[in-house]
C-alpha cells in the first residue's frame, strides 16, 4: 500500500500520491458502511500505516500530531478484530470488557467514545465511557449492563475497579491515547495499577505526540515487540494550518480578533487564554460585542463543559474561549480558526492548541497575538517548531472612537476599581488635613488624562446637605470622643465614587 507523505512535509517534496481508500482494506461491510456514513473515503497517513499493522495483531507505538485521524487508526481495526467474536446475547456475563482505551482528559475520552459509537453503529458491539466530575451511578448501571469497549480516564476507572463495577480480566486490546499527556498530568502510578489488572496476553497500542525517555520506558515495560508508526516530525505543526503572528497591544487584541473574523468571514473559532479568570472575563467581553460565546475552563463542571462543547458543535455558539484544559482532545470537524489571545507559557501547548484546526487534511488558520513582553515565549515556540516566526503589525480599521468606548483590558483586569480606590485615598488624605475639598473638584483633578473618565464628576444637586458635609459633621463628635475622625468620611466617599470601601 502506498502511503502519502507525512503531514507537515517540507516544501519542495515530491507530489503526494493518491491517498489509499478505506474500501481497499479487509474490513467488515458493517464497518465500511459506518465509515462511509461518517463521510470518509480516503485514509490519512497515520490510518494508512497503522490500520494494517493493528489488523495483523501487532503492538504499535504511534507518533502523530493531534488532528491526523489517529482515533480512527486504532478504533476501526480493533472493532474489526472484535467482530470475529461478536455475540448477540445481552447477558452481562457474555459481554465482558474486551477493549480498553485510556485517555488523559474527560474531553478526549468523550471524543473517543463518540468515534467508537459512530464506527460501531451497525454492529452489536457496545461501548461506554467513564470519567470523573459526574455521578458514578449512571456509569455503574451501564457497566453492569455489559460493554465490550470501555473508554476511561485513569482515575475514574480505578474508582470503578475498586467498586467492582469494571472487571478487566478478559481485556484483549489496550490503547494508551496521548500517553505523553497522561504522564505530564501524573497518571503513571494509575496506569501501572490499571495495567496490572489486565491479562499479559493482549495487544497494546500506544499513541503519543512525542517519544520522550519516559514514554520509551513505558513502552518497553508494557508493549511486546512494537512496530513504530511515525507520520510527522515530533512537535511538527500541520502544513494545512496557516500560522500568523501579530504584534498587538493588550487593549487591541479583542478588536483584532473581531476584525479577522469579519474580514475572513469565519463562522466559528476557539480563542485560547492562559488563565481561568481570563477566560471568563474575555467570554463576557465578547458577549458584550454581540458574539455568542461560551467559556471552557477547569472551574466549569463537567456537565457545563459538555453542554458548551455540544452548543459549539451545533453552531449555536460563535466563540469558545478556552484554557489549555481544552487544548487536547477536542475533535471539532471543520473548525476554521484558532486564536491565541495569550501566547502559551509552554511551547508544546502551542502545537496542541493550533492542532484544533486544519484537522485531517482540511485547511485552517491559527493567529497568535504577541504582546511586547512575549518575546521569550515566542522564541521557545520558534525553537520547538523549527520555523522562523515572522511578527507582523496589524492595521486595525475600527474607528478610534469605537475603540475608546470599549472597556479596555485594564478595566477587565480590575484597574477601574484600583483607580477609584486611589481617588478615595486622596480625598481621605485631604480630609485629614481639614482641607474642605468637594468631591466634584477632587475627582476632576485626579482624573485628568484618565481614559476612564470623559468629564469631571459633578456632585448631584439635592436639597439636603451633600454627603461629604454630613460625613465631616459626624466625624467631629467622634474625634472629640477619642475615636478616629477619618473612618466615616472614607466610607462615605467610597459610596459616592462607586468603590467598595
Amino acid at each position: 500500500m502506498t502511503d502519502t507523505p507525512a503531514v507537515g512535509a517540507e516544501a519542495g517534496s515530491p507530489p503526494a500520491a493518491p491517498a489509499p481508500r478505506f474500501d481497499t482494506l479487509p474490513l467488515d461491510p458493517k464497518l465500511l458502511k459506518a465509515v462511509a456514513d461518517s463521510g470518509y473515503t480516503a485514509m490519512t497517513p497515520i490510518q494508512a500505516k497503522a490500520i494494517p499493522i493493528v489488523l495483523a495483531g501487532r503492538d504499535v507505538m504511534g507518533a502523530a500530531q493531534t488532528g491526523t485521524g489517529k482515533t480512527a487508526a486504532f478504533t476501526i481495526p480493533l472493532l474489526q478484530r472484535m467482530l470475529k467474536h461478536e455475540n448477540a446475547s445481552m447477558s452481562p456475563a457474555r459481554h465482558p470488557v474486551r477493549a480498553l482505551v485510556l485517555a488523559p482528559t474527560r474531553e478526549l475520552a468523550d471524543q473517543v467514545a463518540v468515534n467508537v459509537k459512530n464506527y460501531a453503529q451497525h454492529t452489536k458491539l457496545r461501548s461506554a465511557v467513564v470519567f470523573g466530575g459526574v455521578d458514578m451511578k449512571p456509569q455503574t448501571l451501564q457497566l453492569k449492563g455489559g460493554v465490550e469497549v470501555l473508554i476511561a480516564t485513569p482515575g475514574r476507572l480505578l474508582d470503578h475497579i475498586e467498586a467492582k463495577n469494571a472487571i478487566l480480566n478478559q481485556v484483549e486490546y489496550v490503547v494508551l491515547d496521548e500517553a505523553d499527556r497522561m504522564l505530564d498530568i501524573g497518571f503513571l502510578p494509575d496506569l501501572q495499577r490499571i495495567l496490572s489488572f489486565l491479562p499479559r496476553a493482549r495487544q497494546t497500542l500506544l499513541f503519543s505526540a512525542t517519544f520522550s525517555p519516559e514514554i520509551k520506558k513505558l513502552a518497553a515495560s508494557y508493549l511486546q515487540d512494537p512496530v513504530l508508526v511515525e507520520v510527522a516530525r515530533p512537535n511538527a505543526t500541520a502544513s494545512t494550518v496557516e500560522q500568523r503572528f501579530y504584534s498587538a497591544d493588550a487593549d487591541d487584541k479583542r478588536a483584532i480578533i473581531r476584525q479577522i473574523l469579519r474580514d475572513r468571514e469565519l463562522a466559528q473559532a476557539i480563542v485560547f487564554v492562559n488563565s481561568k479568570l481570563g477566560a471568563a472575563r474575555l467570554a463576557r467581553a465578547f458577549e458584550r460585542d454581540g458574539l455568542k460565546t461560551q467559556a471552557l475552563h477547569g472551574d466549569k463542571s463537567q456537565d457545563e463543559r459538555l453542554k458548551a462543547l455540544a452548543a459549539f458543535k451545533a453552531g449555536e455558539v460563535d466563540l469558545l474561549v478556552a484554557t489549555d484544559v481544552a487544548a487536547r482532545g477536542l475533535d471539532i470537524a471543520d473548525l476554521p480558526a484558532v486564536f491565541n489571545f495569550d501566547v502559551p507559557f509552554n511551547a508544546e501547548d502551542y502545537v496542541h492548541r493550533i492542532g484544533r484546526t486544519g484537522r485531517a487534511g482540511a485547511s485552517g488558520l491559527a493567529v497568535t497575538l504577541v504582546a511586547r513582553d512575549d518575546t521569550r515565549l515566542t522564541g521557545e515556540i520558534e525553537k520547538l517548531i523549527k520555523k522562523k516566526i515572522e511578527l507582523e503589525p496589524f492595521d486595525l480599521d475600527e474607528s478610534p472612537r469605537r475603540r475608546r468606548d470599549e472597556p479596555s483590558d485594564r478595566v477587565e483586569r480590575g484597574e477601574r476599581h484600583g483607580a477609584r480606590r486611589s481617588r478615595d485615598d486622596e480625598f481621605v488624605r485631604l480630609a485629614k488635613g481639614n482641607t474642605p475639598v468637594r468631591p466634584g473638584r477632587m475627582v476632576s483633578e485626579a482624573s485628568r488624562g484618565d481614559p476612564l473618565f470623559d468629564k469631571p464628576y459633578e456632585a448631584p444637586q439635592r436639597d439636603e446637605p451633600p454627603a461629604w458635609e454630613a460625613a465631616r459633621a459626624t466625624a467631629a463628635p467622634a474625634a472629640s470622643a477619642g475615636k478616629s475622625p477619618n473612618i466615616r468620611p472614607k466610607r462615605k466617599v467610597a459610596s459616592l465614587l462607586g468603590g467598595n470601601g
